[in-house]
């Protein structure tokens, strides 16, 4: 099993299919309305008429697909009031339903969504990695259904030595507030963390 498990997205390659979500809904057997992993598309730019008369773009377009990044500080456990969201050795944040009461404190905190509500259950759920897969052998359900294999995962160092280092992109928060287990490959269309040149043109799917 890994250490500290984390995800590596290539936004070059992503074409914000959401096969990873239907993927991810599919092996959960996830209630409507709640997403282990979101594809968020960031989108921006204008049409300008130049002097000359001619109109000219700068659109661009980029797809983040997001779930859970098993961080290193998890605002979510800190959360906790009952000590159900928790990371285990495994490296992998988990809810124990024995404790969670279903408050959402760690919804609230979390800066990438990742602990979701399900209301049959009136407890908290979430992304485990797929722990279950990986004891056997197998890549998380996300990654292994990417068409264009834009996800991977694996040990962070191991990772970090493969692809380098993380890169922050807008629309992503801070990582001091979490320190997340991701990297991220920005294509050329990448805006920097904090740009405010476009906007997530799906907010109800994230």
């Amino acid at each position: 099993m890994l250490k500290r498990p984390a995800f590596y997205l290539d936004t070059t390659a992503c074409t914000g299919c959401k096969t990873c979500m239907i993927a991810c809904i599919d092996k959960h057997d996830l209630p409507s309305g709640v997403h282990f992993r979101r594809v968020s598309e960031y989108t921006g730019g204008d049409w300008v008429r130049t002097a000359t008369g001619a109109y000219e773009q700068n659109v661009f377009t980029y797809y983040l697909s997001i779930a859970c990044n098993h961080c290193e500080n998890p605002i979510c456990v800190r959360s906790c009031p009952t000590t159900a969201m928790h990371k285990g050795p495994d490296g992998i944040v988990s809810v124990d339903h024995n404790k969670c009461v279903g408050c959402r404190y760690c919804e609230w905190g979390c800066p990438y969504s990742a602990p979701q509500f399900n209301e049959k259950l009136g407890k908290m759920t979430k992304c485990d990695f797929c722990r279950d897969y990986l004891e056997k052998g197998m890549d998380p359900a996300c990654v292994s259904a990417c068409p264009t294999r834009a996800l991977h995962y694996g040990e962070l160092d191991e990772l970090v030595a493969k692809y380098g280092e993380a890169q922050l992109l807008a629309p992503l928060p801070d990582p001091s507030i979490t320190q997340p287990n991701l990297l991220v490959k920005p294509n050329r269309n990448a805006k920097p963390a904090g740009s405010k040149a476009g906007k997530i043109s799906n907010p109800e799917e994230v």
